[in-house]
């Protein structure tokens, strides 16, 4: 009797549950991703281009061979991304408030995580700062203009984005 009841004990210690978290699980490692550069036209559900003209200003085009339209998608890590207008050289950036700018200067405002959906598309939430607890994203509204990270949700249609070769 003692013996079995100290085989159920060495045996309920030593199982896990499959989806349990372990220290000896490896780290996955990707540095083939890191670092690797797209140059793409990224084309809204809201049907726009998404540009940064030399001043700055983020909004939507809908001329499908505007040069502003043309960004550079830079991997930071696996999965975090980094927008670049290849004309300006402004960097996609959004302030806490949840506004999209152009910046000069690659800063931490720039660096979105990108994910991809189920339809296809791509969504790009701001890495730095949230809305009461919730990501804020890159969107373009129904008139091209950029929405408030504050009202922007993943399954918005404004949200998401269509990486288009350029060609």
């Amino acid at each position: 009797m003692r013996r079995r009841l100290w085989l159920g004990l060495v045996w309920l210690l030593l199982a896990q549950e499959p989806d349990a978290p372990t220290a000896l699980r490896r780290v996955r490692n990707y540095p083939h991703l890191e670092g690797d550069v797209r140059w793409r036209r990224l084309f809204s559900s809201t049907h726009f281009f998404l540009r940064v003209d030399p001043t700055g200003r983020v909004q939507g085009t809908r001329w499908r061979h505007s040069l502003e339209s043309v960004v550079e998608i830079r991997s930071v890590r696996v999965g975090v991304v980094v927008i670049k207008a290849a004309y300006s050289g402004f960097y996609v950036a959004m302030n806490r408030r949840g506004r999209l700018y152009g910046s000069r200067v690659y800063t931490v405002d720039c660096r979105f995580q990108e994910r991809i959906e189920e339809n296809g598309y791509n969504t790009y939430a701001a890495l730095r700062w949230r809305h009461h607890g919730q990501p804020m994203f890159l969107a373009l509204d129904r008139r091209g203009a950029p929405r408030p990270g504050g009202r922007t949700q993943r399954h918005h249609l404004s949200t998401h984005f269509l990486p288009v070769l350029v060609s």
